[in-house]
């Protein structure tokens, strides 16, 4: 764990605290630490789960690790009676600058950075988050998620299968960004149990070591 402490696994580029360990399940990614916009993850596959579009995208793409718990937790969900669809995985640099840019100009700047990332600050780009939503909110990305049944079963489980719900209600000041009850971020069934059982953020967590 000490060798993923947030402390150790940055450098310094002109201004910038760009992470050093982007191999790692346990790479934090917000603001405050970049990727470089070179980054791309070495095994990303497609996941064999459900998606609320058709056709192939890179959206649909996970690193393996996740890739593979996020298959067995769209399983579980199944038998638990729960139909949950991934909505968004895997963004370039490129796609993440352009998502920011179009909200910048509808939203203006100060508020699109309160619930999108800029390039470079996106767990997306790390392949280790999933966007998921279901049929009750139309598939959308919507607050409203956390109140379905699918949103609720997917924030008592998640965990089990080595997930975080990322971004959490009242958690803004620590995490940057609005709740978001539809943003899963894998780091291992141990650690999402531990954050789960604290009430923590990721980034309270990774202060610790």
């Amino acid at each position: 764990m000490r060798e993923n402490a947030p402390s150790r696994t940055i450098k310094k580029k002109d201004g910038v605290v760009y992470v050093t360990n982007t191999d790692s399940p346990l790479v934090l990614v917000n603001k405050k630490r970049e990727l470089e916009s070179t980054y791309v993850p070495k095994d990303l596959v497609k996941a064999n789960v459900g998606f609320s579009f058709s056709g192939d995208n890179p959206k649909q793409q996970l690193r393996q690790v996740a890739a593979t718990a996020l298959e067995k937790l769209f399983a579980g969900a199944k038998q638990d009676g729960i139909e949950l669809k991934a909505v968004s995985g895997y963004r370039s640099y490129a796609s993440q600058r352009s998502i920011f840019n179009n909200y910048a100009k509808k939203n203006g700047e100060e508020e699109a950075n309160t619930f999108s990332a800029h390039p470079g600050q996106s767990e997306h780009q790390t392949g280790l988050a999933m966007d998921v939503s279901s049929a009750s909110v139309k598939y959308d990305l919507d607050k409203s998620f956390g109140e379905t049944k699918e949103g609720k079963w997917l924030k008592e489980h998640a965990a089990d299968y080595g997930f975080i719900i990322r971004y959490e209600l009242g958690k803004e000041d620590e995490t940057g960004y609005m709740y978001e009850p539809w943003h899963i971020r894998y780091v291992g069934v141990f650690i999402a149990q531990e954050i789960k059982k604290k009430g923590e953020t990721f980034e309270a967590y990774m202060a610790q070591f």
